[in-house]
């Protein structure tokens, strides 16, 4: 697939078939998150895998009912969780790079799963203290994002973007791109 297929193919899945997904694909996966940059070429991140339907249910039940991505962890095969080590990036001017480094990292991966014909679901809202008690991880870790990745079992529409010259400036703030 090229990489705008790539691009447009992504989608935020909240309903997966039940099919299960070769190792070699999840590995595609992660050689894309190995692959990401990162402060200082630090790698503050690590990554969970979590297949077990009982942990992955647990991990559901930290998300709150009203949101409509809590489904897809115990649906999906996989649950990918990202979790960075914040001392082992910068802040810089009160901007904390663990937070970017890791979702690069995520976005590596979601756009990879796309390549692999998978789709994700990334999740950012949690009870981030009850996922690192379930899961045994260490406390200078911080839990950055989920996501639910498996084969589709759903078509949803492309969500409409706004159009380039609406939020790109040019030389100057408020010189709209022409």
């Amino acid at each position: 697939m090229d990489f705008k297929q790539v691009l447009t193919n992504r989608k935020s899945i909240k309903s997966f078939s039940n099919q299960e997904i070769p190792e070699h694909k999840i590995y595609s996966l992660l050689e894309a998150a190995r692959l990401a940059p990162s402060w200082g070429n630090n790698q503050c991140w690590r990554i969970l895998i979590v297949k077990d339907k009982e942990t992955k249910e647990k991990v559901a039940a930290t998300i709150d009912s009203r949101n409509s991505a809590k489904d897809a962890i115990f649906e999906a095969p996989v649950l990918l969780i990202v979790c960075a080590v914040p001392d082992s990036s910068a802040e810089i001017d009160g901007k904390e790079y663990y937070l970017v480094d890791s979702g690069i990292v995520m976005e590596h991966m979601v756009l990879a799963a796309s390549n692999e014909g998978l789709g994700s679901c990334w999740i950012g809202e949690f009870d981030e203290l009850k996922i690192k008690t379930l899961l045994r991880i260490p406390g200078e870790f911080r839990v950055v994002a989920l996501s639910a990745i498996g084969y589709s079992d759903e078509s949803p529409d492309t969500e409409k973007r706004l159009p380039i010259n609406e939020w790109t400036f040019r030389d100057q703030w408020g010189r709209y791109l022409q």
